[in-house]
């Protein structure tokens, strides 16, 4: 398989499941090992990320613009939702800046995707059943309702997500129902908080293997190629979602990664995956 094939495929994975609570990084790794891809500057996955941001930032622009807006014009709600943004990414970042390194070494592997996959799906099928959330059709996301104290706790869920598998979209999202939030709140801000928190860690993934981008497999042409899918496979998969949580609960989902645990795990068995 060509370079430019694998990185199609992993750009693909990466814009699908980005923002969906299914794990991209858990995506990616399997993908990885059942293409044989292999980047020793571990910076593909990482940087590629950066074009489902984008995709992101298309989307809400007008969002986007509009706080800032506010923001300058002295505006307490648009002050809540920076500071929000913030306040959230802190345990995230935090984490991931102590602890990046053991945990690449020690669990980023298809058996931890398996595991976390399919705990994740049982503990995204009991906050969804706890919730009870009628399955009309939601109005649209009521950011300025985000307190900072819930904030602080879907930024301790999203934390969680380091391990891979465990979804970094799926936990703040979990965090944000089980602080009261509705479905397209939690979603809608996992999405907003996805921009620092995701775009930070690819612009210093991406500057700290500045000089191990040839190590890419294909160079520069599969990094645009890898970012360039992403962009637009994660612009569909937002819009998608979005609507699709206006009237459907997550159980879906919930069902699907402890479907993805077990089939990895008899991949493993099998010896297809290592």
């Amino acid at each position: 398989m060509t370079p430019e094939l694998q990185a199609v495929i992993l750009g693909v994975v990466e814009g699908l499941t980005e923002f969906l609570p299914v794990s991209s990084t858990g995506h990616l790794i399997v993908a990885e090992s059942l293409i044989g891809y292999r980047d020793t500057g571990e910076v593909f996955t990482v940087v590629i990320q950066l074009g489902a941001i984008l995709a992101v930032i298309l989307y809400y622009w007008r969002q986007l613009i509009g706080q800032l807006t506010r923001l300058f014009q002295g505006s307490a709600p648009a002050r809540t939702f920076w500071l929000n943004l913030i306040v959230a990414s802190v345990p995230a970042a935090l984490l991931g800046l102590l602890f990046e390194k053991a945990i690449k070494a020690a669990l980023f592997s298809p058996l931890t995707v398996a595991i976390s996959a399919i705990l994740g799906g049982i503990i995204l099928w009991w906050v969804d059943t706890r919730r009870h959330e009628a399955t009309v059709e939601l109005t649209e996301p009521d950011l300025d309702s985000v307190t900072i104290r819930q904030a602080a706790l879907i930024g301790v869920a999203q934390a969680v997500a380091i391990i891979p598998g465990v979804s970094r979209s799926g936990a703040s999202i979990v965090g944000g129902l089980l602080t009261g939030l509705n479905r397209v709140t939690a979603t809608a801000f996992s999405f907003f908080l996805g921009i620092p928190i995701l775009g930070g860690a690819g612009l210093y993934s991406l500057y700290k293997a500045r000089h191990a981008l040839g190590s890419i497999p294909g160079g520069s042409v599969t990094l645009v190629i890898g970012t360039g899918v992403a962009f637009v496979t994660a612009l569909l998969s937002v819009t998608w979602l979005l609507r699709y949580v206006s009237t459907h609960d997550f159980r879906g989902f919930a069902v699907y990664r402890v479907i993805m645990g077990v089939v990895i795990l008899a991949l493993l068995a099998a010896g297809a995956l290592k």
